[in-house]
This record gives C-alpha cells, sequence and structure tokens, in this order.
C-alpha cells in the first residue's frame, strides 16, 4: 500500500510454527518497533485502566503498539471531529503506535445485531450501527496507524450453524472491500496500515477460505477473530489456527483477538500467531488478584521475573481452595473466573502477609508494598489497590513475553511450557 513502511523481519521460526521477529517501520513516520511474540498495550478510551500516562510510562519495556477501540470511541465522534487533530493527542497519549480494534476484548457484545451492510458496536450509551461509510469516517477522525477492518464476528458461539458462518465470511470480505477502496483513494489514510479478519467459527472450510480470500487483498496483517476464550476448546482452537496461519503470507504479523491466558498464548504462539492484546491483566486486577505464575527459564531470577524459591510457597497456596470472583459479568463465559496463574489477594491468609506479591519482581509494586497491604486496601475498598495490582499485573505479563522470546531464541520452549503449565493446568492444581 501506499506510504506503507511496516516490514516484518522474521529471525527463527521454530517447530515450523513459533515465529521469532522483530515487526519494524511502525507509525505513520516508521520510527516504532515491536519485538514477536508480543502483546499490545490494552486500554480503555486510550488510557490503561487504573493508570495514568505518567505512572504507566514509570514502567520498563512497555509495547509501542496501543490498541483503542471503536466501540468506546464511536459515541465521541461529534468532538473528535470538531477537535481535528485525531485521537492520540485528545488523549494525550505518550508517542505510541495506534491500533484501532472494532471491539474491546474484555467485554462481550450482544449478538444478532449485524447485516449485510452494517456491524454494530456497543458504547456506554447502547448500540451504535455502522455502515462502511460510517465506519471508514470514524476512522478518519480516529487517525490510527492501524486500525481493523469491519468484520461480522458473530459467530463464536459453538451452536452457529454452517449457513450463518459462510454468511459471516461472505460479510467480512464484502467489507473488508469496501474500506480498502476508500482506504486506497483517501490521502488521510497515507502510511496507515489496515488489518484483514479472518472469520469462519468453528468450521475448518470456511476458516481456511477466509484466510486465503484475506491474504489475497492488500492488508498490512490479519486479525483471528472468533477464538475467544471461553467460546472454543482449545485443543480445536489450536488445530484450526495452525490451518489459518498455513494459508497467510510469512511476511506480515498475525495478531489473535480475545485469548490472554498464559497457557493459552503458548498454544497459540506454537501455532503460528504473533500478536497478542493484552487485556488479561486488566481482568486480573479486577478480580482482586495478582498474577503470580512462573516462568523462570534463566539462571537471574531478576530477569526471569519470578524467583524460584517462591516457587514452592505459590504452589501450597494455590493447593487452598480459592473462592471466583465474579466481577464483570458482562465478560464471556470463562473470562470472569479466577485462573490457577493469579492469587487472590481479598483472602484472609494474606492480612499477615508481609511478602512482595513475587519475590525478585522489579516492578514499583513488589518492590515497595507487601501482601497485607494491598488485601488491606482491597477489602477497605480503596482506589490505590487498583493501580498497583494493575502495575504489577502489567509488568508480570511483559515479563511472560520477554521469556516467551527468550525462550524460542534458546531452545527453551518446551521449559517455559514446563515452568508456566506446572501451575496452569488447572486451578489449585498441583506441581509436576
Amino acid at each position: 500500500m501506499a506510504g506503507s513502511k511496516m516490514k516484518l523481519e522474521l529471525s527463527r521460526v521454530v517447530q515450523g510454527k513459533g515465529r521469532l521477529g522483530v515487526l519494524k517501520g511502525l507509525g505513520r513516520t516508521g520510527q516504532h518497533s515491536l519485538k514477536i511474540p508480543g502483546c499490545l498495550l490494552y486500554t480503555h478510551f486510550g488510557s490503561v485502566p487504573h493508570l495514568t500516562q505518567d505512572t504507566l510510562h514509570t514502567m520498563r519495556d512497555l509495547p509501542s503498539v496501543t490498541q483503542v477501540t471503536l466501540s468506546t470511541i464511536a459515541e465521541h465522534q461529534e468532538v473528535l471531529e470538531e477537535f481535528k487533530d485525531g485521537f492520540r493527542k485528545f488523549a494525550g497519549l505518550h508517542d505510541t503506535v495506534l491500533y484501532c480494534s472494532l471491539h474491546d476484548p474484555a467485554t462481550s457484545c450482544p449478538t444478532g445485531h449485524t447485516t449485510n451492510k452494517t456491524v454494530s458496536v456497543w458504547g456506554s450509551g447502547g448500540r451504535i450501527e455502522l455502515t462502511a461509510a460510517k465506519f471508514m469516517a470514524l476512522q478518519r477522525t480516529i487517525q490510527p496507524d492501524w486500525y481493523q477492518s469491519m468484520a461480522d464476528g458473530e459467530t463464536w458461539l459453538s451452536d452457529t450453524s454452517r449457513k450463518r458462518v459462510r454468511k459471516s465470511v461472505d460479510r467480512t470480505l464484502a467489507h473488508l472491500d469496501e474500506c480498502l477502496l476508500v482506504h486506497k483513494n483517501s490521502q488521510e489514510f497515507e502510511g496507515a496500515e489496515i488489518f484483514g479478519v479472518v472469520e469462519g467459527g468453528d468450521i475448518l472450510e470456511e476458516r481456511l477460505r477466509s484466510a486465503r480470500e484475506t491474504a489475497k487483498r492488500p492488508v498490512g496483517g490479519f486479525c483471528l477473530d472468533g477464538f475467544q476464550a471461553g467460546s472454543m476448546d482449545q485443543a480445536l482452537r489450536t488445530q484450526l489456527i495452525n490451518a489459518v496461519t498455513k494459508e497467510l503470507p510469512e511476511d506480515k504479523p498475525r495478531l489473535l483477538q480475545g485469548v490472554g491466558q498464559p497457557d493459552e498464548v503458548l498454544a497459540c504462539v506454537g501455532a503460528g500467531v504473533d500478536l497478542f492484546e493484552a487485556f488479561f491483566p486488566f481482568q486480573v486486577t479486577e478480580r482482586g488478584c495478582a498474577l503470580c505464575f512462573s516462568f523462570d527459564i534463566s539462571p537471574d531470577p531478576e530477569r526471569a521475573g519470578s524467583a524460584p524459591s517462591t516457587v514452592l510457597e505459590l504452589e501450597q497456596e494455590r493447593d487452598a481452595p480459592v473462592e471466583a470472583q465474579q466481577n464483570g459479568d458482562n465478560m464471556v463465559d470463562g473470562q470472569t473466573q479466577m485462573t490457577s496463574f493469579e492469587m487472590n489477594l481479598k483472602d484472609k491468609r494474606y492480612q499477615d502477609d508481609f511478602r512482595p506479591l513475587v519475590e525478585g519482581c522489579g516492578c514499583y509494586c513488589c518492590r515497595n508494598h507487601k501482601r497485607a497491604y494491598l488485601h488491606h486496601l482491597l477489602v477497605t475498598n480503596e482506589l490505590l489497590a487498583g493501580v498497583l495490582l494493575m502495575i504489577h499485573n502489567t509488568a508480570h505479563y511483559q515479563g511472560f513475553f520477554s521469556a516467551l522470546r527468550e525462550a524460542l531464541a534458546t531452545d527453551k520452549l518446551d521449559l517455559l511450557q514446563r515452568r508456566v503449565l506446572s501451575k496452569g493446568d488447572r486451578p489449585g492444581g498441583k506441581s509436576e
């Protein structure tokens, strides 16, 4: 595409699928890069939940790509049009690559509201129906560096008929063609990238057709939709993604939507996925929990993110019963439950626990505060609890992706999987 600078440079492909590399030339001026496998920076209306921009940027190794969602921006279109300088400046964002997705990955959307000509997004004021013309007008107003094309993604439910899935693929391709036409003929999109969306539900033939047809279009990358956590068996998801990525060009990134748990990330990276939406730390924070799984594949605990001496302690804590938190009932089933990758700081056992959340973690929370203090903040409903937990959970999650890239580079992927899955196979599960 005219003005496009984005280039994927692969340094290694492990076991035929796991891709290690760097996505270069990002942004309108091409000065940013992003290591893969990697994740985006998840936000609500441009702000990482619980964190100010200044607090956020005290953290190291943040992703260079910030995700915003059309569902939260669409109802503010008139204000942004009057502002004229794009969403990045409107939200006071630091220097970052702006990616605009259709929906918020942490929130499920009602189904049954798509037509041949429109898709719907859901803001705080309710449903907003978008034609291709209105969708592209919104993108002009937002001025993103990347954006997801319009798509009919309502086929993630397991009982969706083959006819409905086929219609979803047809509609999504038609939407993509309309968006590409406007994109190509609009000077405002010079240097921006449009990502095509691969649909197809749980039907292999439709997944392959969607991938092949989308790959024929001049897109900058691919969004793999309909694989959300809780909507599909992990083995089936991995099988379908394996088949889909075989149909996609090697030199363009694959972004998986709606998947964030570490065990699922590992399986999907092994199937050829490059990028993920980092909404999982937010969900963990909303449950009043802290990420504490081990991804130690290095003899240096500070690099690995968690010290070996804490592994047994964390495992003993998980052997006790945990009560699932039900914050966020509007999320997809399977995304509201506490997972075995986190500790529930609301539990009374932490009221006199004077250790950091994770020994060896270098985040601000772990360097300055104890579990007992986080427990106190949570049970007294102090806003600082969310701030400190979000700092830790974001840092821990980024550390996991760093360890994942190191594992691919040093042939330690099996070791990383054992570290993560030893506590991630089931809630309260014992280590291998």
